[in-house]
Formats: C-alpha cells, sequence, structure tokens
C-alpha cells in the first residue's frame, strides 16, 4: 500500500544534512570531491585517472571533481523550501521514504572509501550480499503488501538501477527525477539537468537494464510462469476439443459404424481418364448409366449404353468374351460340357458379399446399441439412410475382388455360388434396401471367373418378403414368402425376378458360364404350406426353361430331411436338369453338437455318406444331390452367428423368444462339466493345439469325402471378418485346411481318438 506522507522531524533533519551548502548569497558551494567515483591507479595514486573501479551490482553515479577553493558553512533549507521540495517530489511520484533509504547507503559507502583499499573489497562484498538480501526481503514484502502490480514494479526497477546505463542514449525513456535540493529547483540549471538525468529510471515494461542477476532470475521466473499458463491453457484446449470430439465419433459410431471395406484405398478409376462426361446424356447423369457417380470402375466398360436385356442394364459389360480358361488342369475349360454327376464340384461361396450376413460382416453390426436393433440388412439400411448406397458400394468393391476368385481357382476349386438377393434387380415401396447397385459387382464377379475358369452357380439369397425370416434372407422376423397377408403377392414378384433373371443370363455369353441357375435359398419349409412351395417351384422351372435357361437348376431341401423328398419334383422339369440343394452343419442341432469330437468325424464320415447315397437314389431319395453349404466349426459361439445379440447352444445361453427354439442348457459334449465356454472356441487359430488342427483338417476332408458322394459341395464361405472356422481363406491360412484341394491326405479311414489325445470337449 502507499507510504504515509506524514513528515517527521528526523526525517526532516535527514533529508537537510544531504542539501549542498550555500554561501550567504545562496549560491552553492563547491562539492568535495570523492576520489571512490573516479578512476585512480591501485599502485600509486594520481590525479589521472588509470582505469575503472569495478563496483557491486548496485551502481553509484559519478559526481563531478570537488573544488578545492573556498569554504563555507552550510545554511540549512528553510521550512518553505521543503515544503515545496516535499511537494514537487510528490508531484514526480517520489515517496519520502525512498530517498531516506538512499541516503543512507550514500553515507554508508562514503564511510566506506575512507577505509582502508586494501580490506575495501572484501568488505563491500559482505555488505553489498547484506544489502541484496535486505533488498530482497523488502520486495517480497512489497509484493504482499501492495496490491497494484505496477507499483511493486516501479519500486523494484528504481532500487535496482544499473551503473553503466547509457544516460544520453535512452533519455526519451526516462520519467522525471526526484529533487533534492532546493537550489536544484530551478529547471534549467545545469546541475539540475545532470541530476535530473542522474536519478532518472526506466519505466517501461522491459524493466532495469540487463546485467542484474535479480532481474535476470525475475526474468526467467516469468518466462517459466508464462511457460507454465501456455501449456495449462493448451492442456484444457486439447482436453475440450478431445470430449467434443468423443461425443461426436461416439454419436457417429451409433449411426454410421465402420464397413467392411472403410480400410482399403478408393479404387483408381484409371478407366475414367480420358473420358468426356458429356458422353453421358444429361438423363442419366447420377443414375445407375452414369460411369463418373461410381465408387469403383476398376475392369468395366464405362462407355454409356442403357441397352438393357430382361429390364436389366448390360452398362458396364464388354461386347466380347472368351471361355477358352480352364479352373485346372482336371476339368474341362468352360467352353466344353462339364458332366456333373460323373464329376464332383469343388465349390466355393461368396456369402456375406451381396447379400450382407452379421456373422460374416460383424463390423457393420457392432457399433450399434441393442436399442437402436440394428439386426439385419433390412434395419443396417434403414439405419443408414442416405449413406446406405455409398457404405455398401464401398463393401462391395473391398470384400471380394480380383484377387480373391485368383486364390479360389490356385486353391483348386472349379465353381463359384454366388449369392445376392432381390434387391440387385428390383426393389419395392417401403424397402430400405440399396437397388441395383449390387447388380454390377454380380456382373463383374462373374466375369472375373470366366478369366479364371470358374463355373457360376446363381443363388438367390433373399426373395420379396422372406423365405424364412432369417437375417441372410434381408429381413429377420416373420416369414412373408408364401406366407401371411401379402405371401401370394411376395410369390408372384418373386416369379416375376426369376423372369427377369433368366432372360439376362439366356443370353449366349453365359451359357457356359452360368452352368447352376438357383431359384430360393433355404426356403424354410418346416414352417410353410409344403405344396404351396412345391406349386411355385413348379411355376418358377417352367418360367425360366421358357427363357431358354439350359443349365441345372437347383432349389433347396427345406430343411425336411432328405429321405422326404423321394418322388417329389420328379416331372416339374422338361429337361430333367434339377438338383436338390441341402445344407449340411453339426452345430444348429442340439443332438449333433453334443457329440465329442472323434463322434463329429465319425458322423461326417459316416452319417453324411450315407444320407447322400440315399438322396441319390430316386428308389429312396429326390435323386441328383449336392451339399451347397457346410463349414468345419464344432460349436456355434462365432458372434452373431445365431442372430445379433443372442446367444449359443454350446454354452445354453441361446434366447430367441421362441420356446421351441430356444436353448438354454449348455449343450457341448461335457453338459457344463467342466462348464461350456466361447473364449478358447473363439480364440486366434495361433493358440490351437496341434490336435485341435489335426481334428479340424480331417473334419473338413472328411466332410469333402462324404458330399463327393453326390454331385459334390460348395464350401461356405470365402472370406470373413475375424471367424476362421467359416472362412477357407483364413482357415488355409491357419494351416486347418489344404492349401490346394489336390492335397487332401483324409479319407475317412481310421478316425483317431481325439480324448486320448488331450483335445478338449467343452471348447
Amino acid at each position: 500500500m502507499p507510504r504515509s506522507t506524514r513528515d517527521s522531524p528526523a526525517r526532516r533533519e535527514r533529508r537537510r544534512r544531504a542539501h549542498r551548502s550555500t554561501d550567504s548569497t545562496g549560491a552553492l558551494l563547491p562539492r568535495h570531491r570523492s576520489t571512490a567515483q573516479y578512476e585512480y591507479d591501485r599502485a600509486s595514486p594520481s590525479p589521472e585517472p588509470t582505469r575503472k573501479r569495478q563496483r557491486p551490482e548496485r551502481s553509484r553515479r559519478h559526481r563531478p571533481p570537488q573544488s578545492h577553493a573556498g569554504s563555507s558553512t552550510t545554511n540549512p533549507l528553510s521550512a518553505n523550501s521543503l515544503a515545496q521540495l516535499d511537494a514537487l517530489n510528490e508531484k514526480l511520484g517520489w515517496s519520502k521514504t525512498d530517498k531516506s533509504v538512499e541516503l543512507e547507503n550514500e553515507a554508508e559507502y562514503t564511510q566506506e572509501q575512507e577505509r582502508d583499499p586494501q580490506n575495501q573489497r572484501a568488505e563491500e562484498k559482505g555488505k553489498y550480499e547484506e544489502r541484496r538480501k535486505e533488498r530482497r526481503r523488502r520486495t517480497e514484502e512489497l509484493k504482499h503488501r501492495e496490491p497494484h502490480r505496477e507499483h511493486y514494479q516501479h519500486r523494484r526497477e528504481h532500487h535496482h538501477r544499473h551503473r553503466d546505463y547509457d544516460r544520453s542514449d535512452h533519455n526519451h525513456h526516462r520519467k522525471k527525477r526526484r529533487i533534492v535540493s532546493g537550489p536544484y529547483l530551478e529547471e534549467g540549471h545545469e546541475r539540475y539537468n545532470e541530476k535530473y538525468k542522474e536519478y532518472e529510471y526506466r519505466a517501461d515494461r522491459r524493466g532495469p537494464p540487463s546485467g542484474s542477476e535479480e532481474d535476470e532470475e525475475e526474468r526467467a521466473r516469468r518466462k517459466r510462469r508464462r511457460i507454465w499458463i501456455f501449456v495449462a491453457v493448451a492442456t484444457v484446449i486439447v482436453l475440450i476439443i478431445a470430449i467434443v470430439i468423443g461425443v461426436v465419433v461416439s454419436k457417429k459410431k451409433s449411426s454410421d459404424p465402420p464397413t467392411a471395406g472403410s480400410g482399403t484405398p478408393r479404387p483408381s478409376n484409371y478407366n475414367l481418364q480420358g473420358l468426356d462426361p458429356n458422353s453421358v446424356p444429361a438423363s442419366a447423369k447420377g443414375t445407375y448409366y452414369d460411369p463418373f457417380t461410381w465408387y469403383d470402375t476398376i475392369d468395366f466398360n464405362v462407355t454409356y449404353t442403357n441397352e438393357t436385356v430382361g429390364g436389366l442394364p448390360i452398362m458396364g459389360l464388354n461386347s466380347t468374351w472368351d471361355d477358352s480358361a480352364r479352373a485346372n488342369g482336371n476339368v474341362p475349360a468352360l467352353k466344353d460340357k462339364w458332366q456333373y454327376g460323373k464329376m464332383p464340384i469343388r465349390g466355393m461361396n461368396l456369402g456375406g458379399w451381396l447379400s450382407i450376413e452379421p456373422f460374416i460382416t460383424p463390423s457393420f453390426f457392432s457399433g450399434y446399441s441393442s436399442s437402436q436393433n440394428v439386426i439385419d440388412e433390412w434395419t443396417l439400411t434403414s439405419t443408414l439412410g442416405s449413406k446406405a448406397a455409398s457404405t455398401l458400394e464401398q463393401h462391395y468393391s473391398a470384400f471380394v475382388g480380383e484377387q480373391d476368385i485368383a486364390a479360389i481357382q490356385a486353391a483348386g476349386f472349379d465353381h463359384v455360388r454366388i449369392s445376392f438377393s432381390y434387391w440387385a434387380v428390383i426393389t419395392y415401396d417401403g424397402d430400405p434396401y440399396v437397388k441395383q447397385i449390387s447388380w454390377r459387382y454380380l456382373l463383374r464377379a462373374i466375369e472375373y471367373c470366366r478369366k479364371y475358369g470358374l463355373r457360376v452357380n446363381l443363388d438367390v439369397h433373399g426373395l420379396p418378403g422372406s423365405q424364412n425370416g432369417w437375417n441372410h434372407s434381408g429381413r429377420q422376423g416373420t416369414i412373408g414368402w408364401l406366407n401371411g397377408t401379402d405371401g401370394d403377392l411376395n410369390a408372384q414378384r418373386s416369379l416375376d425376378l426369376h423372369n427377369q433373371l433368366s432372360t439376362f443370363f439366356a443370353q449366349p455369353r453365359y451359357q457356359n458360364l452360368v452352368t447352376m441357375y438357383g431359384l430360393c435359398n433355404e426356403p424354410r419349409m418346416v414352417d410353410l404350406d409344403t405344396n404351396r412351395v412345391l406349386n411355385w417351384t413348379t411355376t418358377a422351372i417352367q418360367s425360366i426353361r421358357k427363357n431358354n435357361i439350359t443349365a441345372v437348376i437347383v432349389f433347396g431341401d427345406g430343411f425336411m430331411g432328405l429321405d422326404n423328398w423321394q418322388g417329389k419334383l420328379q416331372n416339374a422339369d422338361p429337361l430333367n436338369n434339377l438338383l436338390l440343394d441341402v445344407h449340411q452343419y453339426v452345430i444348429f442341432n442340439t443332438d449333433q453338437i453334443a457329440l465329442d469330437h472323434s463322434d463329429k468325424l465319425n458322423f461326417a464320415c459316416s452319417g453324411w455318406t450315407q444320407q447322400t447315397l440315399r438322396s441319390m437314389d430316386t428308389a429312396t431319395g429326390f435323386g441328383p444331390t449336392m451339399c451347397g453349404e457346410w463349414s468345419q466349426a464344432d460349436t456355434d459361439c462365432t458372434q452373431y452367428l445365431n442372430n445379433v445379440g443372442t446367444g449359443s447352444r454350446w454354452e445354453g445361453t441361446l434366447n430367441l423368444n421362441n420356446a421351441s427354439l430356444d436353448v438354454l442348457t449348455p449343450a457341448c459334449p461335457t453338459k457344463n462339466s467342466p462348464p461350456c465356454e466361447c473364449d478358447d472356441a473363439n480364440a486366434d487359430p495361433g493358440a490351437y493345439s496341434d490336435a485341435y488342427k489335426q481334428w479340424l483338417l480331417q473334419f473338413a476332408e472328411g466332410q469333402m469325402y462324404s458330399f463327393e458322394k453326390g454331385w459334390g459341395w460348395f464350401y461356405w464361405t470365402w472370406v470373413t471378418e475375424q471367424a476362421t472356422q467359416w472362412s477357407w481363406k483364413l482357415g488355409a491360412q491357419a494351416g486347418i485346411l489344404p492349401e490346394n484341394l489336390g492335397n487332401r491326405t483324409f479319407n475317412c479311414g481310421s478316425v483317431p481318438d481325439f480324448g486320448s489325445m488331450g483335445l478338449p470337449e467343452n471348447y
């Protein structure tokens, strides 16, 4: 706080002693010379200065030499002069205490000069350090006592003057000096001007001149403080940004999860280079026929055409083709006839690609909460809204490409079953599905198969209304095909769909390539009217044949059991070229999933072999039979395999809200002793034991052996995001599937006792 302006006799006396002496006329008498203020020679005193005396940090101003001519007594200032002096000092912002401290220091300094020069430096240094500590103490007191930082800095700068400060170069930075002598009150006086400069100080924000240790320490302290303030502010800003981003990402995650193809770079689309966008008519811009709107144009013919066949666009196809390729040396080229029934089909499914399945691409579904109920392609595209088309096209582009078809051929396969759904062709009012984009990728995949000599099995995986109510049909829930209010409408829509498809694929370019034509994947005939399904199947077959499709027509067993197809549809096909498709798994049946590993392998080798042989005989079964889907999985633990958000039969946590289908008691071979668990079942294949790897490989090869007793098989499926036991690509990399089908070694001979090999039965 400001010091009191209250005067006292003691203070007045100290100021009087500081004033210059005057003669009787009031003129200033010469001041005695202080040898300490001038340069001198240590060895021999001389009136001529030899070098500058080094002074401590606290500087003293040099004084002019005092004349030795004349002497007189001093005349103290009158009370009025003192009052004028005090008033002027206060006006200039000086406190009386400041000068008192300075005068005391000057008196001490004068006494020091009279002492022995040999001891003077040591004493000076000690006293200087004491004064320095005292100034620091006073400075700290001022920090707490004075509320304004500027006042504290003003006083501190006054007490830390630098003796070498250049007065002549910095006059414009200084404030008025404090005047302490009556005769100096007269402005313009030479002595006044000199003394004014002597006591003025720097008032700018840079502080006193450099060289003071305290100044350097103070600046360093301020710098550190500014740095810490900056760091603190930056940290707060970063935290705020992180929180905001976290909230945005969290919200985005619920509505826009990563897609199966989002991790791959966008195709180069090099074939658009040099193509004039105006080659696309204005009426076609932004439509299916505009290649500049396609996410991926690689290996497509991007020349505009609006030509259709059966109402379906041929845009993207080349006008020529070559059917000379063959899958491998053991099978005929595409241009040559395949002898079905005599040559086994060894095929691969492309599942979860053009028809989304949660367990194949769980990344589409894992980003949603259970309350959002995103469980199938219907709810996925509904939730994605306007982003659905771009999201799914990125998936179509990245999930399966030419390199996958080439790898399938290299592994020894000769057929590819491509799953797609009705929205590749058409959508209806209220449908959220992405219309037709998958059609373009279907046609490109077929051309890739042509290039590598692989024959194609068309598989319509989802029909209008859903033929089974399962998520891979597009919409999980009730069956709306041949069932319910719109059952007949959806049945007719399905016939119309096949009319378009069969017209398109009856083109000559597909006669050697698309050699198998599927009607409907997995119709759940056990929950439908069997006769209605058979009548619809017959009508569809006849319609397809009218459009000149000569390929094998494939229909599903409907889970009725192979023996129950004996005598059915025997006269439905004029060409007598039908094939019954059965899908064989040991994990969706509680009786089969409860078998231990040795018994499962025995069942694959003997049980399915006997079923196939009976079905192939028209006396006991339908006749031509193949297995269109199978895998080497021995549990149903894979995420989303039994629907999004449901458990497993293995652990007894399968709750489908249907008492006839729920499995709430653990069904693994140990019956939960030891506990049935899925963690190890879903472990990375690198953690598999040698015994388990051996079993998985033999289980796969045993199934191939059995199914080749019929027309052959298609493995489900080529690639998944993380389910190794459902992906041939991942399984072969893990060493649990043959790298090439020609390297099979197990043909259902002696089945090892895997229990004695230490293979656990609870995972």
